[in-house]
């Protein structure tokens, strides 16, 4: 069989997100398929890309088009090539193609359908363009979790036989607990102690629900009226996975965000200064993936409340990392947290404040309930079952 792979996502510069997706399940099929042909098509040909290591049956393929790559490049090529089918690793594919030819578009969330105001209204128009027409002609669809694949059957009216249930994985190489001189010796670098900050890993944008989350944490460590003392996040001492034990003030813990600037990110770096704890956070931007274990290891938890997610993998890192996971009690969030984190209601601040309060006394067991957790999920587990997916078409 000859399986095309839009690779145009897989080897940027800075992967998050689907890219991140398209590279993972690209190794991952190269690792466990030596029997298919893959010609693997690329937008330019990236610095990220070396063919050195990639198994004989994997062709990759340049295709040089300035504008409209998938309707008009991706689609001129799928008429010259001869494919059996077409995967598709982050939601949109050619309208036209060859009479018959068959695709699979992975679906990762339907985020713009529920929270339209927190897209673009550009993205909102083509994501309502192509959910109701390209995946309706699809010749499968995969869905990240349960949850997409209920949003794809309710809001788009895709007939659930044809949607397939795919989890993500996450790089097991990379994520692991930093323990000891290590962790204290990488934490120096940001000017951050074990156990010392709570933190936030994704994009900077609105539905991530960062507003609400600095509001929750702003009422954990600031003082109230003049002579008051700070509320208290736990009475609990912590101790950090270097085992040196910890007990911060309240008002020396830090809330720390990682991740770029995402769109209508502005209120949310102005909002700390106007709550007056300009001091207690601290935005990081994009970090090295290498840096993310020891953010992850040295955090009191993972805070990651976020309106909507079609499947939320920072959850799976930490819990890799052995960093409990307070997040949301909606969508794709409990489906893949599993029972290590402790989930609030994203649309309460108080619900967040009580569980920002509340993570560190039972902080042992989400560790240990995380990382039974991981167990469930990796990128060769999730390769295989979509090869199962593209052979079945």
């Amino acid at each position: 069989m000859v399986i095309g792979f839009d690779g145009s996502r897989a080897f940027s510069a800075d992967r998050t997100g689907t890219e991140n997706y398209s590279y993972q399940l690209l190794k991952a099929l190269a690792k466990i398929d030596r029997k298919n042909q893959y010609i693997v098509y690329l937008r330019s040909a990236s610095k990220g890309l070396t063919l050195q290591g990639w198994p004989e049956n994997f062709q990759f393929k340049v295709i040089k088009w300035p504008r409209l790559w998938t309707q008009l490049g991706l689609a001129k090529q799928t008429f010259h090539d001869q494919l059996d089918v077409l995967i598709i690793p982050a939601h949109t594919s050619p309208l036209f193609h060859k009479p018959g030819f068959k695709t699979v578009v992975t679906v990762h969330d339907l985020g713009a359908e529920y929270l339209p105001k927190m897209h673009q209204l550009k993205q909102r128009l083509y994501l309502k363009w192509i959910t109701h027409y390209q995946l309706k002609s699809a010749s499968k669809l995969i869905a990240v979790s349960e949850a997409t694949k209920q949003d794809l059957v309710k809001r788009v009216g895709i007939d659930p036989k044809k949607v397939e249930i795919v989890y993500e994985g996450y790089d097991e190489k990379l994520f692991g607990p930093v323990k000891g001189d290590a962790l204290v010796h990488s934490l120096k670098q940001f000017g951050l102690q074990p156990c010392g900050y709570f933190l936030f890993v994704g994009t900077v944008q609105p539905r991530k629900n960062l507003e609400r989350l600095i509001r929750a944490f702003s009422m954990c460590v600031s003082r109230g009226p003049a002579g008051s003392q700070p509320h208290s996040i736990s009475s609990h001492s912590l101790r950090g996975l270097n085992g040196a034990p910890r007990s911060p003030s309240p008002l020396e813990t830090k809330l720390i965000i990682v991740g770029s600037p995402g769109w209508m990110a502005d209120s949310v770096y102005n909002l700390p200064r106007k709550l007056g704890i300009e001091d207690e956070v601290k935005f990081l931007g994009r970090v090295d993936d290498k840096d993310l274990p020891a953010l992850y290891s040295g955090a009191i938890a993972l805070t990651f409340p976020s309106l909507f997610e079609g499947f939320g993998l920072p959850i799976l890192e930490a819990q890799a990392c052995g960093c409990p996971v307070l997040t949301s009690n909606v969508s794709s969030m409990p489906e893949v947290a599993g029972k290590g984190a402790l989930f609030v209601d994203p649309d309460s601040t108080d619900s967040i404040i009580e569980g920002i309060r509340g993570i560190v006394g039972i902080r042992e067991e989400l560790i240990e309930a995380g990382f039974k957790n991981v167990r469930k999920f990796s990128w060769e587990k999730c390769a295989r079952q979509t090869l199962e997916v593209l052979e079945s078409v």
